[in-house]
């Protein structure tokens, strides 16, 4: 079992950052690999970025890729996404996820069977 829970989320201008955090208090953490996805009202989740369990392989979204970054600490239990100049069209609830993802299948929602409750991050024009 891995609990999940996100942190970060904010009000901030455009072309402001943030960091967000997915912490855990699982024994396992560092057997998962780890992605964010996000949701804006009213739109489907799509997928933010992954990373490996180990190797710390990462991908991202092709619209996303050069903006955000993805990284983890498995001693520290977290992982983060750091977000720069960001964007109206960013709002959103962001979720952290957990899994053991198939190289070919690292975007899709259903690779992942753990979830965080999410952190609101909204972005004013």
């Amino acid at each position: 079992q891995v609990d999940l829970v996100e942190t970060g989320g904010a009000l901030v201008q455009a072309g402001g950052s943030l960091t967000l955090s997915c912490t855990t208090t699982g024994a396992t953490f560092g057997d998962y690999g780890l992605a964010w996805f996000r949701q804006a009202p009213g739109k489907e989740r799509e997928f933010v970025a992954t990373i490996h369990r180990s190797n710390h392989r990462a991908y991202y979204a092709d619209s996303l890729k050069g903006r955000f970054a993805i990284s983890r600490d498995n001693a520290k239990k977290t992982m983060y996404l750091r977000m720069n100049n960001l964007e109206p069209e960013d709002t959103a609830l962001y979720y952290c996820a957990a899994g053991r993802p198939i190289l070919s299948s690292l975007r899709n929602q259903a690779s992942y069977f753990y979830w965080g409750p999410g952190t609101q991050v909204t972005v004013s024009s």
